[in-house]
């Protein structure tokens, strides 16, 4: 029989079947908590300093104080996959404002839950990534930087699973989001690249977008490669009217997009641009220099 997966919780690790956390968590109540998702490959945690950072700079922002310091949140993260004999896994640490009552004060709630979960993950079929992906503007506007924007990763992602569904009933992959101002903004997890012209052109932070690290490592990669990438509001207009459209996440990777509600993008298939950033990003996530080692 399969040894079953070992999840962090507070300071012991249980079996995932056993793995639980009161129904009293606001975290569960009321989606109050932050989280993060990692990937490690082939025993190197990729970007797990930077992950740790922004955890931090979520939970600072919804003034959630993270019971334990970031050297060790990396320990725990490391352990968790030492445990589990994973050298390959997607990583999710969540942090919730804790146990409280039926109302929705976090003074009520003593203690943060810290969670740590080591499993895999897969958001699209490789031959989605082979041929590219569907997508549809959503109806589902972004929440704005002075609302519960998605510049935090918070565990409330209402938002973004509204969008999600209308893409499940269109029978599309994917959906995108706009702002307010009905400018491009981003997919329901990724952030989302546009080309033309051999230019690389992204929607700005302030947009409401969640800052990617995946995506920040893409713009550098992109520039060493000689690629000229810049921030800028992006309408549907230059979307529909893109030479490449791709997708980035830390599930996702980087996900090429073939039609945007029923135009096709370019050529309908992915690009030379696109299919370079994947080659070369999927050389560099195994580099040991841009990571952790799990066993040192």
């Amino acid at each position: 029989m399969e040894k079953e997966l070992l999840v962090y919780i507070d300071g012991n690790y249980y079996p995932k079947s056993q793995a639980k956390i009161s129904v009293y968590d606001h975290g569960l109540l009321y989606g109050d908590g932050v989280f993060e998702g990692i990937r490690a490959y082939n025993g190197i945690v990729f970007k797990l300093k930077e992950h740790i950072d922004r955890l931090y700079r979520s939970a600072h922002t919804i003034m959630l104080q993270i019971p334990v310091q970031k050297e060790e949140m990396i320990n725990i993260v490391l352990e968790t996959l030492r445990r589990n004999s994973l050298k390959d896994s997607y990583i999710r640490l969540v942090i919730t404002r804790g146990v409280g009552d039926l109302g929705l004060n976090p003074k009520k709630c003593l203690k943060p839950t810290v969670i740590v979960i080591t499993d895999t993950i897969a958001l699209h079929k490789s031959e989605t990534k082979e041929k590219g992906a569907t997508a549809m503007l959503s109806w589902v506007k972004r929440d704005p930087v002075d609302a519960t924007t998605h510049e935090i990763k918070s565990l409330n992602y209402l938002n973004s699973i509204l969008a999600k569904i209308e893409a499940n009933i269109n029978d599309v992959d994917e959906a995108i989001c706009l702002d307010k101002n009905g400018c491009v903004c981003e997919g329901v997890a990724e952030n989302i690249f546009i080309v033309t012209d051999g230019s690389i052109f992204t929607p700005p932070s302030y947009a409401g977008a969640l800052p990617g690290i995946t995506a920040e490592v893409v713009i550098k990669l992109a520039r060493k490669l000689g690629y000229e990438v810049a921030e800028k509001n992006i309408t549907p207009y230059e979307l529909f009217n893109a030479d490449e459209v791709f997708f980035t996440g830390t599930a996702a990777e980087i996900v090429p997009v073939r039609e945007i509600n029923k135009r096709q993008i370019g050529k309908g298939k992915p690009g030379p641009v696109t299919k370079k950033l994947m080659e070369e990003f999927s050389k560099l996530v195994q580099s040991p220099s841009e990571g952790i080692p799990i066993y040192k």
